[in-house]
């Protein structure tokens, strides 16, 4: 039996489905510096965005060209994007996301100043599903090719939400 392909959308409605269990990513500038581990926030209103809050400091926070990576908590998921990055100055935003996770990384709090906000705009993506067939699955165990067929679904496509 075949696996079941799904469609670039509803791969990348798993991405966020994904995304809301496991709020973690790597997120890096495209200026030759290291990708750095973050928690990443959603708004259902802002589709195709990503926000992070971060020290002043952090060397993201000037912002610019950047690319995310995502492992699923399971690792049956995989996303590679590219964006801009932007620091993000709208109170209501920075409200509404704002969350007991955040409080406990950022010096001061939330009156204290010592953050920005950062919105990650999605230019592209490619994303992976990893839900390769029982019959694929069986062939990992005990030696043998996968077919297409058997194997997961990719996309790479310009919008995630």
């Amino acid at each position: 039996m075949a696996a079941h392909h799904d469609s670039p959308q509803e791969i990348a409605a798993k991405f966020i489905a994904k995304v809301k269990e496991s709020p973690f990513i790597m997120l890096g500038l495209m200026d030759g510096q290291h990708s750095e581990p973050m928690n990443v926030k959603l708004d259902d209103d802002q589709p195709n965005t990503l926000f992070v809050f971060a020290g002043k400091t952090n060397r993201a926070a000037k912002g610019g060209h950047a690319m995310v990576q995502f492992v699923g908590k399971g690792h049956d998921f995989f996303a590679c994007l590219m964006g801009q990055l932007t620091q993000d100055r709208d109170r209501a935003t920075i409200d509404k996301l704002w969350d007991n996770n955040v409080e406990a990384w950022i010096e001061g709090g939330k009156e204290g100043g010592n953050y920005v906000l950062l919105r990650f705009d999605v230019e592209s993506a490619e994303l992976w599903e990893t839900d390769v067939s029982l019959t694929g699955r069986l062939k990992q165990l005990f030696g043998g090719q996968i077919k297409p067929e058997e194997s997961s679904s990719h996309a790479m496509v310009d919008s995630i939400g």
